[in-house]
């Protein structure tokens, strides 16, 4: 009896292994930084302790450094009308495709402790709408280069969420006015 206990649990660990490494997170096979830059409005979002305050009218703004890195800058309206602007850095993670990120919004005298992932998981070819998301999914942003998207365009990017083991239902719409 313990030995078929034993099987069944040996068993269910390796389907459960198999599962998570069937539900990689895939990013898009190659991101033009120079299109990539400007700014993007922010549609819909898994909300987040760092975006708490933000009520409305979510942008991040992207340019690119001499170095090689990103400036980032994100901004919103909390419910008061008060402007909320982070400033932070995002280096690449993945020169082959610059499908894959890090972003700090943290430094102490220039040095960088925390770096949080940003993997660009879908893009439109012409550059319009973007989804950002994150290996563990437990962060997710939808952008548009304008405040509202098409109907078609929304079903396309939630087809390609479900197909990337998001849970769309995750997903706040952001007010953009």
């Amino acid at each position: 009896m313990k030995t078929i206990i034993f099987l069944v649990l040996a068993f269910s660990v390796q389907i459960i292994a198999q599962s998570k490494t069937e539900s990689v997170l895939t990013t898009v096979q190659s991101v033009n930084l120079e299109k990539y830059v400007g700014t993007w409005y922010e549609i819909a979002k898994i909300p987040n302790r760092f975006q708490s305050d933000c009520a409305k009218n979510t942008t991040a703004t992207y340019s690119l450094n001499e170095d090689g890195t990103i400036k980032v800058v994100n901004r919103c309206f909390e419910e008061d009308g008060e402007v909320d602007e982070a400033e932070g850095i995002a280096r690449i993670v993945d020169t082959l495709t610059n499908a894959k990120l890090e972003v700090s919004f943290v430094s102490f005298l220039g040095w960088r402790p925390f770096w949080g992932a940003y993997w660009i998981i879908g893009l439109d070819d012409n550059y319009q709408w973007a989804i950002v998301g994150h290996p563990e999914r437990k962060y997710g942003w939808i952008l548009s280069r304008t405040k509202s998207i098409s109907e078609e365009t929304q079903t396309e990017i939630f087809s390609i969420l479900a197909e990337q083991g998001y849970n769309i239902n995750d997903f706040e719409k952001t007010i953009q006015e």
